[in-house]
């Protein structure tokens, strides 16, 4: 039986989704709690990686067992297990065609950013910051110029592993609510560190060091070293995964 689970976590006690020898990921804690509700070993893959200190407000995953178990089990009782910044936020019996990250059809990031002399200490770990003034109309200019299908090798990590740079970006919206700026970003899929390095760009740009037109150069000079360096993880967040409808799966409503 193939099991899809939504999930929600904050990333900021954790290193990174992905399992690793030391533990103490996202992974790894999730698929002990199954693991424990199974009474047997559980494996889950999911839509995306994130990485340390990043968040999830859904993010996606997916598990074969043959454990007989009501789906609130693998709810409640998960989340009876887990640490307490991580939740389990539904379960849905899928087809074994199904694949949390194969079967994806786009996913949408948000950055929150404080922008203010002043850290934050109450949203420490959950916001990015930056001190100087930033000019959000400069900032929504220079986006216009990522969105659609681009090369977008200039904000992608050196140890990414996709097999191509080339995505769709569909959404870049940068709104402002006094000291609060929010980046929502919608793809058909991402590079690593593209959306932090996006950002970073932007900030750039807000703050005066380059005009708009310099992110269609970083863009089409596809080097990563044209492009700012990659900005704090702490306000990053994978919003949701959109998925055909076929599926049955909850749609978070963003």
């Amino acid at each position: 039986m193939r099991i899809a689970l939504g999930v929600e976590y904050d990333g900021s006690q954790f290193y990174g989704w992905q399992s690793q020898a030391g533990g103490h990921t996202v992974q790894d804690a999730l698929q002990a709690a199954l693991s424990s509700i199974a009474s047997a070993p559980i494996t889950i893959i999911a839509a995306g990686r994130t990485d340390t200190g990043v968040h999830a407000l859904e993010q996606v995953v997916h598990f074969d067992t043959s454990a007989d178990r009501p789906l609130s089990a693998w709810v409640r009782g998960a989340n009876a297990l887990l640490p307490k910044n991580i939740a389990v936020l539904w379960a849905h019996a899928v087809p074994e065609e199904f694949h949390a990250r194969f079967s994806a059809q786009a996913r949408s990031y948000s950055y929150f950013l404080i922008n203010r002399p002043v850290r934050s200490a109450v949203q420490y770990g959950r916001v990015g910051w930056f001190h100087a003034p930033l000019d959000v109309e400069q900032m929504r200019a220079a986006a216009l110029y990522l969105l659609g299908e681009h090369d977008f090798s200039a904000f992608r990590a050196a140890e990414c592993q996709a097999k191509s740079p080339v995505k769709n970006l569909a959404q870049l919206d940068i709104n402002r609510q006094g000291d609060n700026i929010v980046f929502d970003l919608n793809a058909n899929a991402f590079l690593h560190h593209m959306v932090r390095n996006i950002v970073g760009c932007l900030v750039y740009v807000g703050k005066g060091k380059h005009p708009p037109q310099w992110m269609q150069q970083v863009l089409q000079g596809c080097e990563r070293g044209y492009a700012a360096p990659t900005f704090s993880p702490d306000g990053l967040y994978l919003r949701s995964i959109k998925y055909d409808a076929k599926w049955g799966l909850p749609q978070r409503q963003d």
